[in-house]
Protein backbone atom coordinates (compact mmCIF):
# COMPACT_ATOMS: atom_id res chain seq x y z
CA UNK A 1 0.00 0.00 0.00
CA UNK A 2 1.43 3.36 -1.03
CA UNK A 3 0.95 6.30 1.32
CA UNK A 4 1.60 9.82 0.07
CA UNK A 5 1.88 12.68 2.53
CA UNK A 6 3.28 15.97 1.28
CA UNK A 7 3.98 18.83 3.66
CA UNK A 8 5.22 22.28 2.73
CA UNK A 9 6.25 24.90 5.32
CA UNK A 10 5.92 28.34 3.79
CA UNK A 11 7.11 31.51 5.48
CA UNK A 12 5.45 34.63 4.18
CA UNK A 13 7.38 37.88 3.70
CA UNK A 14 5.12 40.78 4.60
CA UNK A 15 6.15 44.40 5.15
CA UNK A 16 9.28 44.58 7.27
CA UNK A 17 9.95 40.92 7.94
CA UNK A 18 8.68 37.41 8.30
CA UNK A 19 5.15 37.31 9.66
CA UNK A 20 3.86 33.91 10.62
CA UNK A 21 0.36 34.90 11.66
CA UNK A 22 -1.08 36.62 8.56
CA UNK A 23 -0.92 37.03 4.77
CA UNK A 24 -1.77 40.12 2.71
CA UNK A 25 -4.15 40.64 -0.23
CA UNK A 26 -2.72 39.38 -3.48
CA UNK A 27 -1.29 36.26 -1.86
CA UNK A 28 -1.51 32.93 -3.74
CA UNK A 29 -0.33 29.38 -3.09
CA UNK A 30 -0.93 26.27 -5.20
CA UNK A 31 -0.73 22.53 -4.56
CA UNK A 32 -0.42 20.07 -7.41
CA UNK A 33 -2.73 17.03 -7.50
CA UNK A 34 -1.66 13.58 -8.78
CA UNK A 35 -3.16 12.48 -12.07
CA UNK A 36 -3.90 8.97 -10.80
CA UNK A 37 -6.19 8.64 -7.79
CA UNK A 38 -4.69 7.22 -4.58
CA UNK A 39 -6.94 6.69 -1.58
CA UNK A 40 -4.09 7.47 0.85
CA UNK A 41 -2.94 10.76 -0.63
CA UNK A 42 -2.68 13.80 1.65
CA UNK A 43 -0.95 17.01 0.60
CA UNK A 44 -0.66 20.13 2.75
CA UNK A 45 1.03 23.51 2.54
CA UNK A 46 1.27 25.13 5.99
CA UNK A 47 0.93 28.87 5.49
CA UNK A 48 0.39 30.53 8.85
CA UNK A 49 1.46 29.78 12.42
CA UNK A 50 0.00 31.44 15.52
CA UNK A 51 2.56 33.09 17.78
CA UNK A 52 2.29 30.79 20.78
CA UNK A 53 3.83 27.78 22.50
CA UNK A 54 3.29 24.25 21.26
CA UNK A 55 0.85 22.85 20.47
CA UNK A 56 0.18 25.87 18.30
CA UNK A 57 -2.47 26.75 15.76
CA UNK A 58 -1.53 26.69 12.09
CA UNK A 59 -3.29 27.14 8.77
CA UNK A 60 -2.85 24.84 5.80
CA UNK A 61 -4.01 24.51 2.23
CA UNK A 62 -4.95 20.83 1.96
CA UNK A 63 -5.58 18.23 -0.71
CA UNK A 64 -7.04 14.97 0.60
CA UNK A 65 -8.36 11.85 -1.08
CA UNK A 66 -12.07 11.15 -0.60
CA UNK A 67 -12.35 7.36 -0.60
CA UNK A 68 -16.12 7.32 -1.08
CA UNK A 69 -16.16 9.52 -4.18
CA UNK A 70 -12.62 8.62 -5.31
CA UNK A 71 -11.83 12.30 -5.83
CA UNK A 72 -9.50 14.86 -4.30
CA UNK A 73 -10.92 17.52 -2.00
CA UNK A 74 -9.37 20.99 -1.78
CA UNK A 75 -9.77 22.97 1.46
CA UNK A 76 -8.27 25.51 3.81
CA UNK A 77 -7.86 24.04 7.30
CA UNK A 78 -6.91 25.14 10.80
CA UNK A 79 -4.94 22.73 13.00
CA UNK A 80 -4.16 22.69 16.71
CA UNK A 81 -1.08 20.53 16.86
CA UNK A 82 -2.14 17.51 14.77
CA UNK A 83 -5.90 17.98 15.33
CA UNK A 84 -7.94 19.56 12.54
CA UNK A 85 -10.18 22.05 14.36
CA UNK A 86 -11.76 23.83 11.37
CA UNK A 87 -12.14 23.18 7.65
CA UNK A 88 -13.76 25.04 4.78
CA UNK A 89 -14.83 21.64 3.42
CA UNK A 90 -16.61 20.41 6.53
CA UNK A 91 -20.19 20.69 5.20
CA UNK A 92 -19.51 20.84 1.47
CA UNK A 93 -16.30 19.61 -0.13
CA UNK A 94 -14.70 21.22 -3.19
CA UNK A 95 -13.41 18.54 -5.57
CA UNK A 96 -10.87 19.41 -8.21
CA UNK A 97 -8.16 17.94 -10.46
CA UNK A 98 -4.62 18.98 -11.39
CA UNK A 99 -4.32 21.79 -8.86
CA UNK A 100 -5.72 23.34 -5.67
CA UNK A 101 -5.07 27.06 -5.26
CA UNK A 102 -5.73 29.49 -2.39
CA UNK A 103 -5.91 33.19 -3.24
CA UNK A 104 -6.67 36.32 -1.24
CA UNK A 105 -7.73 38.55 -4.11
CA UNK A 106 -6.94 42.24 -4.45
CA UNK A 107 -10.56 43.09 -3.66
CA UNK A 108 -10.43 41.10 -0.41
CA UNK A 109 -12.15 37.81 -1.25
CA UNK A 110 -10.54 34.60 0.04
CA UNK A 111 -11.01 31.89 -2.61
CA UNK A 112 -10.21 28.26 -3.34
CA UNK A 113 -9.78 27.55 -7.05
CA UNK A 114 -9.27 24.57 -9.31
CA UNK A 115 -8.44 24.25 -12.97
CA UNK A 116 -9.58 27.02 -15.34
CA UNK A 117 -9.85 29.38 -12.33
CA UNK A 118 -13.00 27.61 -11.18
CA UNK A 119 -13.95 28.92 -7.71
CA UNK A 120 -15.03 26.11 -5.40
CA UNK A 121 -15.24 28.05 -2.13
CA UNK A 122 -15.08 31.75 -1.15
CA UNK A 123 -15.41 33.93 1.94
CA UNK A 124 -17.77 36.38 0.21
CA UNK A 125 -15.89 39.45 1.45
CA UNK A 126 -15.24 41.15 -1.88
CA UNK A 127 -15.18 45.00 -1.67
CA UNK A 128 -15.28 45.04 2.14
CA UNK A 129 -11.82 46.66 2.50
CA UNK A 130 -10.19 43.38 3.60
CA UNK A 131 -6.41 43.72 3.81
CA UNK A 132 -5.15 40.45 5.27
CA UNK A 133 -5.89 36.94 6.48
CA UNK A 134 -4.91 36.60 10.13
CA UNK A 135 -4.77 33.71 12.61
CA UNK A 136 -5.59 34.68 16.19
CA UNK A 137 -4.11 32.95 19.22
CA UNK A 138 -7.55 31.40 19.87
CA UNK A 139 -7.43 29.58 16.52
CA UNK A 140 -9.99 31.93 14.97
CA UNK A 141 -9.08 32.53 11.32
CA UNK A 142 -10.15 36.07 10.39
CA UNK A 143 -10.16 38.50 7.50
CA UNK A 144 -9.56 42.06 8.73
CA UNK A 145 -9.28 45.59 7.34
CA UNK A 146 -6.63 48.22 8.08
CA UNK A 147 -8.31 48.96 11.44
CA UNK A 148 -8.21 45.26 12.37
CA UNK A 149 -12.01 45.11 12.19
CA UNK A 150 -13.16 41.57 11.46
CA UNK A 151 -15.02 41.13 8.17
CA UNK A 152 -15.16 37.34 8.22
CA UNK A 153 -14.18 34.70 10.80
CA UNK A 154 -14.08 30.92 10.97
CA UNK A 155 -15.73 31.04 14.43
CA UNK A 156 -18.98 31.97 12.65
CA UNK A 157 -18.95 28.69 10.73
CA UNK A 158 -18.81 25.89 13.34
CA UNK A 159 -17.71 22.41 12.29
CA UNK A 160 -17.37 19.50 14.76
CA UNK A 161 -15.07 21.35 17.20
CA UNK A 162 -15.54 24.37 19.46
CA UNK A 163 -12.35 26.12 20.58
CA UNK A 164 -11.41 27.85 23.83
CA UNK A 165 -12.87 31.35 23.83
CA UNK A 166 -15.40 30.55 21.11
CA UNK A 167 -18.99 31.59 21.67
CA UNK A 168 -22.02 29.94 20.07
CA UNK A 169 -25.45 31.52 20.21
CA UNK A 170 -28.72 29.70 20.68
CA UNK A 171 -29.98 27.85 17.57
CA UNK A 172 -26.46 27.00 16.34
CA UNK A 173 -24.86 23.57 16.23
CA UNK A 174 -21.80 21.42 15.67
CA UNK A 175 -22.05 18.54 13.21
CA UNK A 176 -20.05 15.38 12.59
CA UNK A 177 -20.37 12.73 9.92
CA UNK A 178 -19.60 9.02 10.39
CA UNK A 179 -17.52 7.59 7.55
CA UNK A 180 -19.52 6.08 4.69
CA UNK A 181 -22.93 6.81 6.23
CA UNK A 182 -26.01 8.89 5.47
CA UNK A 183 -26.44 9.44 9.22
CA UNK A 184 -24.88 12.42 11.00
CA UNK A 185 -24.64 13.70 14.58
CA UNK A 186 -25.37 17.20 15.83
CA UNK A 187 -24.55 19.04 19.07
CA UNK A 188 -27.24 21.73 19.29
CA UNK A 189 -27.64 24.79 21.48
CA UNK A 190 -31.35 25.43 21.85
CA UNK A 191 -33.35 27.98 23.79
CA UNK A 192 -34.05 25.63 26.70
CA UNK A 193 -31.37 22.91 26.48
CA UNK A 194 -28.20 21.56 24.91
CA UNK A 195 -28.73 18.23 23.17
CA UNK A 196 -27.08 15.56 21.04
CA UNK A 197 -29.06 14.32 18.05
CA UNK A 198 -28.88 11.48 15.57
CA UNK A 199 -30.04 12.70 12.15
CA UNK A 200 -31.08 10.66 9.13
CA UNK A 201 -33.09 12.25 6.34
CA UNK A 202 -36.20 13.75 7.92
CA UNK A 203 -35.70 11.78 11.16
CA UNK A 204 -34.08 13.43 14.17
CA UNK A 205 -33.69 11.80 17.59
CA UNK A 206 -32.12 13.10 20.80
CA UNK A 207 -29.89 10.76 22.83
CA UNK A 208 -28.38 13.14 25.43
CA UNK A 209 -29.59 16.40 26.98
CA UNK A 210 -28.37 19.09 29.38
CA UNK A 211 -30.94 21.49 30.83
CA UNK A 212 -30.01 24.57 32.92
CA UNK A 213 -31.44 24.58 36.46
CA UNK A 214 -34.65 26.47 37.26
CA UNK A 215 -35.63 26.42 33.58
CA UNK A 216 -33.27 29.27 32.65
CA UNK A 217 -33.22 30.07 28.95
CA UNK A 218 -30.03 29.81 26.90
CA UNK A 219 -28.85 32.81 24.87
CA UNK A 220 -25.31 31.60 24.19
CA UNK A 221 -22.59 29.26 25.44
CA UNK A 222 -18.86 29.90 25.71
CA UNK A 223 -15.95 27.50 26.12
CA UNK A 224 -13.57 28.48 28.91
CA UNK A 225 -10.58 26.83 30.59
CA UNK A 226 -12.93 25.17 33.09
CA UNK A 227 -15.66 23.97 30.77
CA UNK A 228 -18.68 25.02 28.73
CA UNK A 229 -20.47 27.96 30.35
CA UNK A 230 -24.16 28.67 29.71
CA UNK A 231 -25.56 32.24 29.70
CA UNK A 232 -29.09 33.64 29.67
CA UNK A 233 -30.44 36.74 27.92
CA UNK A 234 -29.20 38.91 30.83
CA UNK A 235 -25.63 37.71 30.10
CA UNK A 236 -25.66 35.89 33.43
CA UNK A 237 -23.98 32.50 33.71
CA UNK A 238 -26.64 30.02 34.76
CA UNK A 239 -24.89 26.66 34.34
CA UNK A 240 -21.66 24.97 33.37
CA UNK A 241 -20.60 21.62 31.96
CA UNK A 242 -17.36 21.30 33.89
CA UNK A 243 -14.04 19.70 33.08
CA UNK A 244 -13.02 16.96 35.51
CA UNK A 245 -9.31 17.81 35.23
CA UNK A 246 -7.25 20.75 36.51
CA UNK A 247 -5.58 21.36 33.13
CA UNK A 248 -7.15 24.03 30.95
CA UNK A 249 -9.72 22.94 28.38
CA UNK A 250 -8.51 23.55 24.82
CA UNK A 251 -11.50 22.43 22.78
CA UNK A 252 -14.88 20.66 22.74
CA UNK A 253 -15.28 17.96 20.09
CA UNK A 254 -18.23 16.01 18.69
CA UNK A 255 -16.81 12.62 17.69
CA UNK A 256 -17.66 11.50 14.17
CA UNK A 257 -17.59 7.77 14.87
CA UNK A 258 -19.61 7.50 18.10
CA UNK A 259 -21.59 10.74 18.42
CA UNK A 260 -20.18 11.30 21.92
CA UNK A 261 -18.88 14.75 22.81
CA UNK A 262 -16.08 15.66 25.15
CA UNK A 263 -13.91 18.41 26.61
CA UNK A 264 -10.19 18.02 25.81
CA UNK A 265 -6.98 19.29 27.43
CA UNK A 266 -3.36 18.91 26.35
CA UNK A 267 -1.33 16.39 28.33
CA UNK A 268 2.35 17.36 28.42
CA UNK A 269 3.25 13.87 29.70
CA UNK A 270 1.59 12.08 26.77
CA UNK A 271 2.16 14.82 24.22
CA UNK A 272 -1.45 14.49 23.09
CA UNK A 273 -4.97 15.66 23.85
CA UNK A 274 -6.97 13.79 26.50
CA UNK A 275 -10.67 13.93 27.42
CA UNK A 276 -11.47 15.60 30.75
CA UNK A 277 -15.23 15.12 30.32
CA UNK A 278 -17.45 13.00 28.08
CA UNK A 279 -21.22 13.15 27.73
CA UNK A 280 -21.50 9.42 28.30
CA UNK A 281 -19.04 6.76 29.38
CA UNK A 282 -21.34 3.86 28.55
CA UNK A 283 -21.16 2.24 25.13
CA UNK A 284 -24.86 1.36 25.25
CA UNK A 285 -25.82 5.03 25.60
CA UNK A 286 -24.37 5.84 22.17
CA UNK A 287 -26.77 5.66 19.21
CA UNK A 288 -24.56 3.67 16.83
CA UNK A 289 -23.08 1.30 19.39
CA UNK A 290 -24.58 -1.56 17.39
CA UNK A 291 -25.64 -2.08 13.79
CA UNK A 292 -29.23 -1.69 12.62
CA UNK A 293 -31.45 -4.26 14.34
CA UNK A 294 -28.75 -4.84 16.96
CA UNK A 295 -29.18 -4.56 20.72
CA UNK A 296 -26.53 -3.41 23.23
CA UNK A 297 -26.36 -5.79 26.20
CA UNK A 298 -25.38 -5.37 29.87
CA UNK A 299 -21.81 -6.37 28.98
CA UNK A 300 -21.58 -3.43 26.51
CA UNK A 301 -21.46 -5.87 23.61
CA UNK A 302 -23.83 -6.22 20.68
CA UNK A 303 -26.34 -8.96 20.07
CA UNK A 304 -28.99 -9.22 17.39
CA UNK A 305 -32.72 -8.80 17.54
CA UNK A 306 -33.24 -12.43 16.63
CA UNK A 307 -36.16 -13.04 14.32
CA UNK A 308 -37.28 -16.18 12.51
CA UNK A 309 -39.29 -15.94 9.31
CA UNK A 310 -41.07 -18.92 7.79
CA UNK A 311 -40.36 -17.57 4.30
CA UNK A 312 -36.79 -16.26 4.78
CA UNK A 313 -35.38 -18.41 7.53
CA UNK A 314 -33.11 -16.81 10.11
CA UNK A 315 -32.68 -13.01 10.05
CA UNK A 316 -30.35 -12.76 13.01
CA UNK A 317 -27.06 -11.50 11.54
CA UNK A 318 -27.89 -7.76 11.98
CA UNK A 319 -26.43 -7.18 8.55
CA UNK A 320 -29.33 -5.19 7.19
CA UNK A 321 -32.74 -3.89 8.09
CA UNK A 322 -35.87 -5.46 6.67
CA UNK A 323 -36.43 -4.10 3.15
CA UNK A 324 -38.58 -0.97 3.44
CA UNK A 325 -40.95 -2.27 0.79
CA UNK A 326 -41.75 -5.29 2.94
CA UNK A 327 -42.95 -3.02 5.78
CA UNK A 328 -45.11 -0.65 3.73
CA UNK A 329 -48.23 -2.79 3.42
CA UNK A 330 -50.24 -2.50 6.61
CA UNK A 331 -52.00 -5.84 6.34
CA UNK A 332 -48.76 -7.75 5.80
CA UNK A 333 -46.83 -6.59 8.89
CA UNK A 334 -47.11 -6.95 12.65
CA UNK A 335 -45.56 -5.38 15.75
CA UNK A 336 -43.40 -7.67 17.89
CA UNK A 337 -42.40 -6.66 21.41
CA UNK A 338 -38.84 -7.28 22.57
CA UNK A 339 -38.49 -8.45 26.13
CA UNK A 340 -36.36 -6.27 28.48
CA UNK A 341 -35.42 -3.77 25.77
CA UNK A 342 -35.64 -0.01 25.33
CA UNK A 343 -34.14 2.72 23.13
CA UNK A 344 -31.94 5.68 24.06
CA UNK A 345 -33.44 7.70 21.18
CA UNK A 346 -36.21 10.22 21.75
CA UNK A 347 -38.08 12.25 19.14
CA UNK A 348 -39.16 15.87 19.39
CA UNK A 349 -41.66 16.60 22.17
CA UNK A 350 -44.42 17.39 19.68
CA UNK A 351 -43.97 13.92 18.14
CA UNK A 352 -44.76 12.11 21.42
CA UNK A 353 -48.21 10.54 21.50
CA UNK A 354 -49.64 11.02 25.01
CA UNK A 355 -52.35 9.24 26.99
CA UNK A 356 -52.45 6.18 24.76
CA UNK A 357 -52.38 2.46 25.42
CA UNK A 358 -49.71 0.00 24.29
CA UNK A 359 -52.02 -1.41 21.62
CA UNK A 360 -52.80 2.04 20.26
CA UNK A 361 -49.05 2.80 20.20
CA UNK A 362 -48.43 -0.35 18.17
CA UNK A 363 -51.31 0.48 15.79
CA UNK A 364 -49.96 4.02 15.29
CA UNK A 365 -46.75 2.52 13.97
CA UNK A 366 -48.60 0.01 11.80
CA UNK A 367 -50.74 2.78 10.28
CA UNK A 368 -47.67 4.93 9.58
CA UNK A 369 -46.64 2.29 7.06
CA UNK A 370 -43.23 3.10 5.48
CA UNK A 371 -42.22 5.87 7.93
CA UNK A 372 -42.38 3.84 11.15
CA UNK A 373 -40.35 0.69 11.79
CA UNK A 374 -40.37 0.61 15.61
CA UNK A 375 -42.17 2.06 18.62
CA UNK A 376 -41.42 2.60 22.31
CA UNK A 377 -44.20 2.68 24.89
CA UNK A 378 -43.80 4.16 28.38
CA UNK A 379 -46.33 2.24 30.46
CA UNK A 380 -46.12 4.67 33.42
CA UNK A 381 -46.47 7.94 31.51
CA UNK A 382 -48.64 6.31 28.83
CA UNK A 383 -46.51 7.90 26.12
CA UNK A 384 -45.64 6.53 22.69
CA UNK A 385 -42.53 7.23 20.59
CA UNK A 386 -42.39 6.25 16.92
CA UNK A 387 -39.14 5.55 15.05
CA UNK A 388 -38.05 5.52 11.43
CA UNK A 389 -34.99 3.39 12.25
CA UNK A 390 -34.08 0.55 14.61
CA UNK A 391 -31.07 2.11 16.36
CA UNK A 392 -30.00 2.83 19.93
CA UNK A 393 -31.67 -0.31 21.29
CA UNK A 394 -30.33 -1.44 24.66
CA UNK A 395 -31.06 -4.12 27.23
CA UNK A 396 -32.84 -2.92 30.38
CA UNK A 397 -33.75 -4.42 33.74
CA UNK A 398 -36.64 -6.86 33.83
CA UNK A 399 -39.84 -5.09 34.80
CA UNK A 400 -38.87 -1.80 33.12
CA UNK A 401 -41.69 0.58 32.29
CA UNK A 402 -40.63 0.64 28.63
CA UNK A 403 -42.02 -1.65 25.95
CA UNK A 404 -40.01 -1.67 22.72
CA UNK A 405 -41.73 -3.01 19.59
CA UNK A 406 -40.35 -3.68 16.11
CA UNK A 407 -42.35 -3.86 12.90
CA UNK A 408 -41.72 -7.12 11.02
CA UNK A 409 -43.37 -8.98 8.14
CA UNK A 410 -46.21 -11.26 9.18
CA UNK A 411 -45.06 -14.78 9.82
CA UNK A 412 -42.02 -13.52 11.72
CA UNK A 413 -41.92 -14.67 15.34
CA UNK A 414 -39.62 -14.03 18.27
CA UNK A 415 -37.93 -16.21 20.81
CA UNK A 416 -38.18 -13.68 23.61
CA UNK A 417 -40.91 -11.21 22.71
CA UNK A 418 -44.49 -10.85 23.81
CA UNK A 419 -45.72 -12.82 20.80
CA UNK A 420 -43.39 -15.67 21.68
CA UNK A 421 -44.54 -15.51 25.29
CA UNK A 422 -48.14 -15.67 24.18
CA UNK A 423 -47.42 -18.61 21.91
CA UNK A 424 -45.51 -20.33 24.69
CA UNK A 425 -48.44 -19.80 27.08
CA UNK A 426 -50.87 -21.21 24.51
CA UNK A 427 -48.58 -24.20 23.98
CA UNK A 428 -48.45 -24.85 27.72
CA UNK A 429 -52.21 -24.51 27.93
CA UNK A 430 -52.69 -26.97 25.05
CA UNK A 431 -50.31 -29.46 26.65
CA UNK A 432 -52.09 -29.18 30.01
CA UNK A 433 -55.56 -29.53 28.49
CA UNK A 434 -54.46 -32.42 26.34
CA UNK A 435 -52.88 -34.05 29.38
CA UNK A 436 -56.06 -33.67 31.38
CA UNK A 437 -58.11 -35.13 28.53
CA UNK A 438 -55.71 -38.05 28.17
CA UNK A 439 -55.87 -38.69 31.90
CA UNK A 440 -59.66 -38.58 31.88
CA UNK A 441 -59.96 -40.85 28.85
CA UNK A 442 -57.29 -43.20 30.21
CA UNK A 443 -58.98 -43.26 33.62
CA UNK A 444 -62.37 -43.95 32.10
CA UNK A 445 -60.96 -46.72 29.94
CA UNK A 446 -59.15 -48.25 32.90
CA UNK A 447 -62.33 -48.09 34.99
CA UNK A 448 -64.30 -49.75 32.17
CA UNK A 449 -61.77 -52.61 31.90
CA UNK A 450 -61.75 -53.01 35.68
CA UNK A 451 -65.60 -53.20 35.90
CA UNK A 452 -65.80 -55.66 32.98
CA UNK A 453 -63.23 -58.02 34.53
CA UNK A 454 -65.05 -57.81 37.86
CA UNK A 455 -68.36 -58.84 36.25
CA UNK A 456 -66.69 -61.75 34.45
CA UNK A 457 -65.12 -62.91 37.73
CA UNK A 458 -68.46 -62.67 39.57
CA UNK A 459 -70.28 -64.62 36.79
CA UNK A 460 -67.75 -67.42 36.94
CA UNK A 461 -68.25 -67.72 40.71
CA UNK A 462 -72.07 -68.01 40.38
CA UNK A 463 -71.80 -70.81 37.75
CA UNK A 464 -69.70 -72.78 40.12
Amino acid sequence: MKIYFLVFIIDIFVGYGYCKSSVEIGYQVTLGIPIAYSKDFVGRAFLINAEQMEPKFKVALSVEADEINEKYGCSIDVFLGEVKVWSSGHLSRFYTTEKCMLELTQNGDLQLKGIDQKVGWRSGTSSQDVKRLHLLRTGNLVLVDDMNLIKWQSFNFPTDIMLWGQRLSSETRLTSFPFNSTIFFSFEIQHNKIALYLNSGTFKYAYWEFTPPDKHNITYVQLTSKGLEVYNDLFKRTAQISSQNVEAVRFLALENSTGNFGLYYYSDDKGDFEASFQATNSTCDLPLACKAYGICTYSNSCSCIRTISREKGSLSDCSEEFPTSSLCVKNEVQMVELQDASSILRGASNDIKKNVSRDICANLCLMDECNCVAALYDSEEKECYLYGMVRGVKQVERGSKFRYMVKVPKGTGRSHGRSAGLKKWILVLVVVVDGVIILLVGGALGYYVYRRRKRITQGSSNDS
